[in-house]
C-alpha cells in the first residue's frame, strides 16, 4: 500500500455508556460498527470495534494512519464518583471554597436545595500561608518549610492525586509552581495546578476545575496507557490523538495531563458532526440531536458552527437548573444533556406518572431485551414493542432482542401499576422521553433568544433517529436530516474534527488604563501556546480566533468580542470600546453608555487556533418526486394517531437520490432506522442523507 493511499486510512472511536462507535474513513469508503461498551476494560470494546471494521475493509492495524478518540469515562468517574483520592492544597483562609460555593441560590425559595457533594472532602482539603494579589503582586510569601511538612503527610496519607489552586494565580502562578516543585519532590503522585487547567478569574469555578482534572487523571491516564500499548501489541503504529470538549484534538499526552478537558468529547464530536451536514447543505440555523443509549445531547448550530463557553456544569441534581451542577471552567461546546437513552429506565413515580431516566441499564446488564440479565424497563424496551425495531435486525441483527421480555418488564413495571397494557404503557413511556427531550431543546433555545421551530434538525446517534420525527412534531420543526451513518455519527464527527486548542488568561483591565503592549504581550502568549498544542498534530495553515471577553465595570458576566488576528496596537483600543458597545446592544437590545463614570472592561482574552480544514461539497436540499415502493410491511404504533398503523419498512441502502416515500414507513440500516411518523414523508438525499419533511411543507 502507497503512502498515499495511508494517509487516508482514519479510524474515529467513541465510547459512549451503553455502545462504543467506530467508523473507519479509507479511499474506497466508509466503514461503520457498534458494539457494547466494555466497562471493565473500555480499550476491549475499542479493539473489537476496529477488528470489524478493519476485517470488512481488507485492511490491519498497520495501516491506520491516525486514531481519534473520544469517551465518556471522565464524565462517568465525575458523576459517579469512582475518581481518586485527591488533596488540595489551597491559600489560607480558602479551605471552603469549593463546598460554600459562590452561595448563590438557583431556587430562592426553596429550603431544601441539594447541591452536588464536593469531589474534595473537607479533611483532604489543606491550607498554606502566602498570598498573590488581584493584581499578580506577592502580598506575603509562599511558608515553603509548612509545604513541605504538608508534602510528607500528603505522601503518606493514601492519595492518588493532588490538586493545587491558589488564589489569584491565573495573574501569577509563581507560588502554584513552587507549591509543586516541594511536592513533587516527595511524593510521585500527578499534580495538576489550577494556572495551567484552568488560567480563570472566579475562584470557586476555578478550584474545583483543577480538583476535577486531579480527581480523574489517573484513572484517564491508566485507561489512556493501556489503549496505546495493546494498539501497538496489534501492530498500530499511528499517532492516537483525543478530541476535547470544545471541538478539537489534541495529543493523547496533553490528553492524559488534562483531562477535565475530555469531560464532554463525546458530545462534541456529535456537534462538529452536525455542523459538517449544515455546511454541506448551507443551512444556517440547525438543532442537533444526538440520542445515545444513556444520554440525549441538544445544541444549537448557527453560521455552520456550534455555540462555545467557557463553562459548563456537570452531575446536576435539578434537571435543567444552572447552578444545581458542579462547574468545570473549561473551553466547550455548549449544548444541553439530559438522561434520556435508549438505556433509560421508566418507572412510575408515588404519584403514578411514568418517569424516564435519569438512571440507565447502559450495556450491562442492558435492558430486558437484550437479554443480559437487565431486568427493568428502558427506553429500547418500548420502543420493540411498539413495533419501531425489529427484534431479528437490531445492530445488524448482531444482537437478538426479546419481545416477550420486553412486554413482561414494561407490564411488571409500568402497566400493572398504572392498569395499562403493554402497547399504551410503551406508548407512556415514549411520549415522557419524547416530551423531556423537547423540553430540554426549547429550554436551550430560549436560553440562547432563539425560536427553536425556526431551525432545521440533524438526528443522529443510535436512538435519535426512532424519535426524531415524534419530537419534530412537539417543537413545530418541519425539516430533519438523518444523515449517512447517523448511528455513528460522533465517530465520524471525529474525523471531521480540526487540530484546535484554546488558550485563555484573565486579566482585568479597563479600557481607560489598557496598556496596547501588554495586551499584545499576553494575546501573542496564548497564541504560542495555542498553536503548539495544534503543531503536536499537523504542519498545515493555520487559523486563529482571538476574542476578548469584556464587561460594563461592575457586572458580574461578560460577553465575547472579537479581535483581529495581528499585532495588538493603541488604535484597537477605542476600536474594542466601539465593538463592544455594538455587540452590548445586539445581546440587549441597547447600550448604556449613558451614566456618568461607567467604564468597559476586559476581563479574561482567548486565542483558539485550528488548522483550516477544506470545505465539503456542497448540496441542495431535493424534495424528492419519485414514489418508492416498499415489498415489507409490519404494523407499528403511529403516536400522531394513537394507533398501530401498517408500515411500510425500507432498507436504507434501497433507495435512489431523490426517491420519496409517504409516512408511516420506517427506514432501517445496520446501526440504527429512522422512523417517519404519519406526519412526514421522507426523501433520500444526493449525499445519503434522508431529509424527513412535515407533509404539506416545502422540502
Amino acid at each position: 500500500m502507497t503512502m498515499q493511499t495511508r494517509r487516508k486510512v482514519r479510524l474515529g472511536a467513541d465510547i459512549g455508556g451503553t455502545f462504543t462507535d467506530i467508523a473507519l474513513e479509507t479511499p474506497r469508503g466508509l466503514h461503520s460498527t457498534k458494539v457494547l461498551t466494555n466497562y471493565a476494560a473500555p480499550e476491549q470494546a475499542i479493539l473489537d470495534g476496529i477488528d470489524i471494521v478493519l476485517a470488512e475493509a481488507g485492511l490491519g492495524y498497520g495501516d491506520l494512519e491516525i486514531v481519534i478518540h473520544g469517551t465518556t469515562l471522565a464524565t462517568n468517574a465525575l458523576i459517579e464518583r469512582r475518581g481518586a483520592r485527591t488533596a488540595f492544597v489551597t491559600t489560607e483562609g480558602f479551605r471552603d471554597v469549593i463546598e460554600m460555593r459562590t452561595e448563590s441560590r438557583f431556587d430562592q425559595y426553596d429550603l431544601n436545595l441539594v447541591l452536588p457533594t464536593p469531589l474534595v472532602p473537607r479533611e483532604d482539603r489543606f491550607t498554606v500561608a502566602g498570598r498573590i494579589g488581584a493584581q499578580g503582586q506577592e502580598l506575603a510569601p509562599l511558608d515553603e518549610p509548612a509545604l513541605a511538612a504538608l508534602a510528607d503527610r500528603i505522601a503518606t496519607g493514601g492519595f492518588g492525586a493532588v490538586a493545587i489552586g491558589f488564589i489569584h494565580s491565573y495573574m501569577n502562578p509563581a507560588h502554584e509552581e513552587r507549591a509543586r516543585a516541594i511536592i513533587a519532590a516527595k511524593t510521585g503522585l500527578p499534580i495538576s495546578i489550577s494556572s495551567e487547567v484552568s488560567p480563570q478569574m472566579r475562584e470557586f469555578e476555578r478550584f474545583n476545575t483543577v480538583c476535577a482534572n486531579a480527581y480523574v487523571r489517573p484513572l484517564m491516564a491508566d485507561y489512556l496507557g493501556r489503549l496505546q500499548v495493546r494498539l501497538k501489541e496489534r501492530g498500530a503504529a499511528c499517532p492516537v490523538f483525543m478530541i476535547h470538549s470544545g471541538g478539537g484534538l489534541i495529543s493523547v499526552e496533553t490528553a492524559a495531563e488534562f483531562p477535565v478537558r475530555l469531560v464532554e468529547s463525546g458530545p462534541a464530536g456529535g456537534a462538529i458532526f452536525a455542523a459538517d451536514v449544515a455546511r454541506r447543505f448551507g443551512l444556517e440555523k440547525v438543532v442537533s440531536y444526538d440520542m445515545g443509549g444513556t444520554t440525549a445531547k441538544i445544541c444549537l448550530i448557527e453560521d455552520f458552527a456550534p455555540k462555545t463557553a467557557r463553562t459548563f456544569e456537570v452531575a446536576r441534581t435539578t434537571r435543567f437548573a444552572k447552578g444545581s451542577g458542579m462547574p468545570i471552567s473549561i473551553p466547550v461546546i455548549e449544548m444541553i444533556e439530559i438522561g434520556a437513552g435508549g438505556g433509560s429506565i421508566a418507572w412510575v413515580d408515588a404519584m403514578g406518572r411514568i418517569q424516564t431516566g435519569p438512571e440507565s441499564a447502559a450495556s450491562e446488564p442492558g435492558p430486558a431485551c437484550y437479554q443480559r440479565g437487565g431486568q427493568r424497563p428502558a427506553i429500547t424496551d418500548a420502543d420493540l414493542v411498539l413495533g419501531k425495531i425489529d427484534p431479528e435486525n437490531f445492530a445488524g441483527g448482531a444482537i437478538k432482542l426479546s419481545a416477550a421480555a420486553s412486554e413482561a418488564a414494561i407490564l411488571r413495571d409500568v402497566g400493572d401499576r398504572l392498569k395499562l397494557a403493554a402497547t399504551p404503557a410503551a406508548f407512556g413511556i415514549c411520549e415522557v422521553v419524547d416530551e423531556n427531550m423537547a423540553n430540554a431543546a426549547r429550554v436551550h433555545a430560549v436560553e440562547n433568544g432563539k425560536n427553536i421551530s425556526d431551525n432545521i434538525m440533524v438526528a443522529f446517534g443510535g436512538a435519535a433517529p426512532l424519535h426524531a420525527a415524534r419530537l419534530c412534531e412537539k417543537l413545530g420543526i418541519d425539516q430533519c436530516l438523518i444523515p449517512a451513518g447517523a448511528g455513528v455519527g460522533s465517530a465520524i464527527g471525529f474525523l471531521k474534527a480540526p487540530f484546535g486548542y484554546e488558550a485563555l488568561a484573565s486579566r482585568v483591565i479597563r479600557l481607560s488604563q489598557a496598556d496596547a503592549d501588554d495586551i499584545d504581550r499576553l494575546l501573542q502568549g496564548l497564541k504560542a501556546t495555542a498553536e503548539g498544542f495544534v503543531r503536536a498534530g499537523t504542519e498545515g495553515p493555520v487559523q486563529c480566533d482571538m476574542t476578548a471577553f469584556m464587561r460594563y465595570a461592575g457586572q458580574g458576566w461578560e460577553i465575547p468580542v472579537a479581535l483581529p488576528d495581528r499585532p495588538f496596537t493603541a488604535a484597537d483600543i477605542d476600536a474594542l470600546g466601539d465593538s463592544f458597545r455594538t455587540n452590548y446592544a445586539r445581546f440587549f437590545g441597547r447600550a448604556i453608555d449613558g451614566l456618568d463614570g461607567l467604564e468597559i472592561e476586559i476581563v479574561t482574552f482567548s486565542v483558539k487556533a485550528q488548522d483550516i480544514r477544506p470545505a465539503p461539497d456542497r448540496h441542495a436540499l431535493t424534495p424528492g418526486r419519485t414514489e418508492a415502493g416498499a415489498a415489507l410491511s409490519r404494523p407499528v404504533f403511529d403516536p400522531a394517531r394513537g394507533e398501530a398503523l401498517p408500515t411500510a419498512i425500507v432498507e436504507r441502502h434501497s433507495l435512489a437520490a431523490g426517491a420519496r416515500l409517504s409516512g408511516p414507513a420506517v427506514v432501517v440500516e445496520r446501526e440504527t432506522a429512522t422512523v417517519v411518523t404519519s406526519p412526514f414523508d421522507v426523501v433520500m438525499q444526493d449525499d445519503g442523507s434522508l431529509l424527513l419533511v412535515r407533509k404539506g411543507a416545502q422540502a
